[in-house]
């Protein structure tokens, strides 16, 4: 599309069109307008029913399956749903410190600082784990939803973590300062 003078526009996504000719001096912040969203709600939502479902799964059901397991399958039980009790914990921390950000109840710099203390991480998938395929099929599937959820979330956090096109380093963890300067000089692998 060309508006006057020649300039072209831009479809930016999520609603946002801005001239090409005045690109440089306007930024469109992913972050705040996917924050103030009808689709944050709805990542907000899913991820707090499915904290809620894990609870009431590990509170009711999941307690008596977990009685009836061997010895060594109640082990695996007991360390596969503390991982996900700690990583559903990362996941309602970001969605409530995004949506303290997004509602004006802490400031940018606060959201910031707080954020460098969620741990979201992309690793440590069970399934390898040797018993994981024998684990109650209730389990499994939370672990698997959660596991989805968090990598929803590590994607969105990515890309509302941005500037100009490049990720903001993370000041806070050194290996992670140190693994993005490698993958800059040597080109990331994935």
């Amino acid at each position: 599309m060309f508006g006057a003078a020649g300039s072209a526009d831009v479809a930016l996504g999520w609603g946002a069109c801005v001239s090409v000719s005045s690109l440089s001096s306007v930024t469109v912040s992913f972050g705040e307008r996917f924050a103030a969203s009808g689709h944050f709600d709805e990542v907000f939502r899913d991820g707090m029913a499915l904290v809620e479902r894990t609870a009431v799964y590990l509170d009711g059901q999941g307690r008596r399956e977990a009685k009836s397991l061997n010895p060594a399958l109640a082990v695996i039980y007991a360390n596969e749903s503390m991982r996900l009790t700690s990583r559903l914990l990362e996941i309602a921390s970001w969605l409530l410190l995004r949506r303290s950000h997004s509602t004006g109840d802490i400031t940018s710099e606060d959201a910031r600082v707080r954020r460098r203390c969620i741990k979201l991480a992309t690793i440590g998938r069970p399934s390898h784990v040797k018993g994981f395929a024998e684990l109650p099929q209730s389990l499994r599937t939370l672990i698997e939803d959660s596991f989805a959820m968090n990598d929803r979330i590590v994607r969105l956090d990515r890309a509302m973590e941005t500037c100009g096109g490049r990720e903001v380093p993370d000041t806070c963890n050194p290996v992670a300062a140190q693994m993005q300067k490698l993958q800059q000089a040597f080109g990331a692998t994935h």
